[in-house]
């Protein structure tokens, strides 16, 4: 068999006996020794090269006769160009390229294409083409937008895209479902598509350094998550569902414009939580019992006035950041914390600590807090009984089991009054809202049996009421005079029905009615057009009424998960405003689990798909 056709002939010709410009001259920055090597092991790196273009001989590689072998006879194993491997790996990162070729679909083997730090500033679409890429790096660009067709890379499992120019991500990224690790920190986002709850396998995301304004709830549907970073953004708040991200270990929301944080009620695994630099007004004993595993918690450049005692559930706590707050004094207790290695308290208007105690270090911090837990009762003003303030403050009201800091309540105007397992609110507590303008009140995990009257003392400056966990079986009308009431949790109660003078409360945002009575949407609901969230699971709710709901246009968070509903009427697609819908656990056969598990906007779109036109 004669193999002529194979070779370019001798004194280096070329196929059809021209001399091969290739043999004489190199592909600028790509030297045909390393192309040779790169069909052997399918892997080419070209990074560093300063190389303006892509030869296009890179992007034939597989294509077409190496020069180098026309001259090979059969006989020779390791020059065999047809047995080259195919090219499933290319770096090009570091160089001077502005644009990658529509030629990149000649290497259809791709599993990871490397182009960072380079000007390129846009992708073509033939990207799309490369369906077994796994790993694609477009860091450090000028790209301003990702192709729409991007949404074929279905087995992608890695995107970085930080360090560029883009205003928006793709409506379809949530087709991506292979993805594990996302990075787009150092763009222009102000906001990130709802489809993004689709990702349920990514476990690093990486949102930092953007212009965002509000996280999609839809994020509580990324189940896989174990890193997220929102530092350097522009939130004012966190949808309720980042709670539910169980397998959550990092989360990290520096330098944003946050006053209060979402309760992390699944995240039991967190382990570290960063809150700096935002204007955090404080943590309440419920935001601490779901964070029981955290190790650090950053909590600098904020305005907390106090630290509750229950930082104490943080057993493993080994590093606490309070620089730069409003705190006077510390919690006795915190000096029990026997993993807490380090106490970081400057920039603090600390009264109760001198400052010589604070200069010596943590270790000195706690051996202090702990010497001041056995301090004797000591007397109020006027005679009342009281108890050592655990803040290190006199104005202590109540008794031991009772306690409640004059001076912390009128200083944060906030007054927390829950877990006393009281069946009525003392007299004293109702003076001290009386003379102070009361923003925030808590009364939760009680014994109460019925609505506290004497909230009208509150009424004209109370923000936020929680009365959840108690034993109440109606609400009495004078809550109407709450007018700038904007969150009510009632939850854990015996509730029924809520009063028709609640019209008046316009200003209200959100509402948690989950483990009642209710048989029914209570129809003064749909009179209050500033709503956004409805939590009423748990009750024997029957009906879904479109008709009303779609008259709050604000509401995004609809829960009605394990009521007694048989129906989901089809209209409930229209609902476009709805960010978070939650229907399982009730009694209807459609939409099935597997619709239901895939999230919000699948259960739109089937509801729509359903609608008799």
């Amino acid at each position: 068999m004669s193999t002529n056709r194979f070779r370019g002939g001798r004194g280096g010709r070329g196929a059809f006996g021209g001399r091969s410009k290739t043999d004489e001259i190199p592909t600028k920055g790509v030297h045909p020794s390393i192309l040779k090597s790169a069909r052997k092991s399918g892997q080419l790196n070209l990074s560093n090269r300063e190389l303006g273009t892509v030869p296009d001989s890179v992007w034939r590689i597989n294509i077409d006769v190496p020069e180098e072998t026309k001259n090979v006879t059969l006989d020779n194993q390791d020059e065999r160009w047809w047995d080259q491997a195919e090219l499933t790996k290319l770096i090009l990162a570091s160089n001077k390229l502005t644009e990658l070729s529509n030629d990149v679909n000649l290497l259809p083997a791709l599993v990871v294409l490397d182009i960072h730090d380079n000007e390129i500033s846009s992708i073509p679409p033939t990207i799309a083409e490369l369906r077994n890429l796994q790993r694609l790096n477009l860091g450090h660009n000028k790209l301003t937008e990702l192709p729409e067709c991007m949404s074929s890379l279905v087995n992608l499992s890695l995107l970085h895209v930080e360090h560029n120019q883009l205003s928006h991500l793709p409506e379809d990224i949530g087709k991506l479902t292979s993805l594990e690790d996302l990075n787009v920190s150092h763009n222009n986002l102000t906001s990130l598509p709802a489809s993004l709850g689709y990702l349920t396998h990514v476990m690093k995301c990486n949102f930092a350094n953007n212009n965002l304004q509000e996280i999609p709830p839809e994020i509580g549907s990324m189940r896989g998550l174990r890193t997220l970073e929102l530092t350097h953004n522009k939130l004012n708040s966190l949808p309720a569902e980042l709670g539910d991200l169980e397998k959550l270990q990092q989360l990290s929301i520096r330098h944003n414009k946050l006053t209060h944080l979402p309760l992390l009620r699944a995240c039991k695994d967190l382990k570290e939580l960063n809150i700096g630099n935002n204007a955090i007004l404080g943590l309440t004993p419920e935001h601490l019992e779901h964070l029981q595993a955290v190790s650090v918690l950053v909590l600098n450049d904020n305005k907390l006035a106090k630290l509750p005692e229950e930082i104490t559930l943080l057993q493993g706590l080994e590093r606490l950041d309070l620089t730069n707050n409003d705190l006077t004094g510390l919690p006795y207790v915190l000096g029990t914390l026997q993993k807490l290695k380090a106490i970081v308290l400057d920039g603090n208007p600390m009264k109760s600590i001198r400052r010589d105690i604070i200069m010596r270090g943590t270790n000195e911090i706690k051996k202090y807090l702990r010497s001041r837990m056995d301090e004797p009762v000591a007397p109020t003003q006027g005679g009342a009984k009281g108890v050592q303030s655990t803040q290190g403050a006199s104005g202590v009201i109540g008794d031991a089991g009772d306690k409640v800091n004059a001076h912390d309540v009128a200083s944060s105007k906030s007054l927390d009054y829950s877990g006393k397992k009281v069946s009525e609110i003392p007299t004293d507590i109702w003076e001290l809202v009386s003379n102070n303008e009361i923003t925030d009140a808590n009364f939760s995990k009680n014994t109460l049996t019925k609505y506290p009257e004497n909230i009208v003392l509150m009424s004209s400056t109370l923000l936020n009421l929680n009365l959840s966990i108690n034993r109440i079986n109606a609400l009495h009308p004078d809550i109407s005079l709450c007018m700038k009431l904007q969150t009510l949790n009632l939850s854990n109660n015996q509730i029924s029905q809520l009063p028709q003078e609640m019209t008046s409360l316009q200003s209200l945002r959100e509402i948690t009615l989950s483990y009642n009575r209710f048989p029914m949407i209570p129809a003064v609901l749909y009179e209050l057009p500033n709503l956004e969230v409805i939590l009423i699971s748990d009750n024997q709710i029957a009906d879904i009424p479109v008709s009303q709901l779609k008259k709050l246009q604000k509401l995004s968070t609809l829960d009605l998960q394990n009521n007694a509903i048989r129906n989901v009427p089809p209209e409930l697609g229209t609902c476009d405003n709805l960010r978070a819908l939650k229907l399982e656990g009730n009694l209807f056969k459609a939409p099935r689990p597997a619709i239901l598990a895939k999230g919000t906007l699948a259960i739109l779109e089937y509801l729509k798909g359903r609608i008799v036109t």
